[in-house]
């Protein structure tokens, strides 16, 4: 937990925060192994990357499929949560991830997705079978082919 912390430290330092200044890191911990992801504002606000997002989409795309732990720092005295975006695409990843958030302060939280994002919407909602862990089962394979529609 100490390497996650020190790393999720050390991507806040890379975060892109002109308009904030809030330079936030995440470490998240994979099927795959480690990544890390800092905040990534834009001037048009609602194009602006957490953290923690940008964390679990650079394991996703280097094929990881299970979230077992995001560690999240933030440069303030008191502790931050993730926001209920993230708090979605943890628990798409990771359904039964342990979250933990740290800061400058003593403060910390250590939870879980589950208690974080209660009665969250995910893959069975839609019909989607899950595997062991809970993640859509069939993640990152090729979808089937489209049969063509008769004229």
């Amino acid at each position: 937990m100490a390497k996650l912390k020190r790393e999720a430290r050390a991507a806040a330092a890379r975060a892109y925060a002109p308009y904030s200044g809030f330079h936030v890191g995440a470490a998240i911990w994979t099927d795959r192994g480690l990544f890390t992801g800092a905040n990534v504002e834009n001037a048009s606000y609602g194009l602006t990357n957490c953290a923690e997002r940008s964390a679990i989409f650079a394991a996703a795309n280097a094929g990881a499929r299970r979230v077992e732990c995001v560690v999240v720092y933030t440069p303030t005295r008191g502790v931050a949560a993730p926001c209920g975006a993230c708090r979605q695409v943890i628990h798409e990843f990771g359904p039964d991830a342990r979250v933990i958030s740290c800061c400058d302060g003593a403060e910390q939280i250590d939870t879980s997705i589950e208690a974080l994002l209660p009665g969250a919407f995910g893959p069975a909602d839609l019909g989607i079978e899950t595997d062991a862990h809970g993640a859509a089962a069939g993640a990152g394979k090729p979808a089937a082919k489209r049969a063509k529609k008769a004229s």
